[in-house]
């Protein structure tokens, strides 16, 4: 990781700049004793992450992260501060603040801080790459499609538009390629031509097509998990994003999409739930909306 630190006091810079480079935390790409002078150094300093002091003369953080946000919205803000106000802290967060750490500074937060912010970074990546495949549904023969075996027996039991619906969908959430691809059509198509029995388990509908249900159930767990991951990503990056607002709180609870947003900023040790019945009922009514 890159690191650029501000902070008026130089003395704090020496400490960060040591406890960063001897505890092999990142790298310092630079430091400014001044917002403004940051805010022009920047650019060529390839940071990926800014600590930054609160209570500075000139511009304070807050009013450096609202701008260096607005400049270079890939970076990461990290607040140091002693004060503890709530209204400060919650303006903080408003600006683009991921995280604070507290004065007077010490070696574990700043070692624990940092790890949270390189999780971040790593799913911010991982979201990109999730997004580059997201956008590749209108493009012709992008879609990996299921075996065939998998592909007939939903093709039987849906109609044109209906496939298409479903697997545009998967596709949204990034699971095209995912290896429960193919039992999904088959669980869908079975829900749709049969009606959405509520009775009826997950378990019952796989031994319907497996000879080990338990495997097949698990492998559509796993796949539901990704697509609440990768919503969750687009969550972050983007709360207005369509596919979000979409399926956020149809195909998943919106609370556990909320919890899955809180494991990936490091604001939680638990991750969110989904309900496997919830997903593939939500797919199937999706799917029926489209007249036979």
């Amino acid at each position: 990781m890159r690191i650029y630190l501000i902070d008026d006091d130089s003395a704090i810079l020496s400490v960060l700049r040591l406890l960063i480079e001897d505890g092999g935390l990142g790298t310092v790409a630079g430091c400014a004793n001044d917002a403004r002078d940051a805010l022009e150094d920047l650019p060529s300093s390839r940071a990926e992450i800014v600590l930054v002091d609160l209570l500075m003369p000139g511009m304070d953080g807050i009013a450096f992260v609202r701008e260096a946000k607005k400049r270079f919205p890939e970076l990461r803000f990290v607040m140091l501060s002693q004060v503890t106000s709530k209204d400060m802290v919650a303006d903080a967060y408003a600006a683009g603040v991921d995280f604070f750490i507290t004065k007077p500074i010490n070696s574990v937060e700043v070692a624990s801080v940092l790890s949270k912010v390189d999780e971040l970074l790593t799913m911010s990546r991982t979201m990109q790459q999730v997004r580059s495949l997201m956008q590749a549904v209108d493009r012709p023969g992008s879609r990996e499609e299921p075996k065939a075996g998998a592909q007939e027996a939903a093709a039987s039991s849906l109609t044109a538009a209906q496939l298409n619906t479903l697997k545009t969908v998967l596709h949204r959430l990034g699971l095209s390629g995912d290896p429960a691809y193919g039992d999904i059509l088959q669980l869908v198509g079975c829900l749709v031509q049969e009606g959405r029995q509520e009775q009826t388990t997950v378990s019952q509908l796989c031994s319907r097509f497996s000879p080990s249900p338990k495997a097949m159930e698990q492998r559509i767990r796993r796949a539901a998990s990704a697509g609440m991951t990768n919503l969750a990503s687009l969550g972050m990056e983007d709360y207005a994003n369509d596919t979000f607002t979409e399926y956020a709180g149809t195909l998943y609870h919106f609370e556990q999409v909320r919890k899955e947003m809180d494991f990936m900023r490091g604001k939680s040790d638990a991750r969110g739930k989904v309900s496997v019945k919830r997903f593939l009922y939500t797919l199937a009514a999706i799917c029926s909306k489209h007249e036979r």
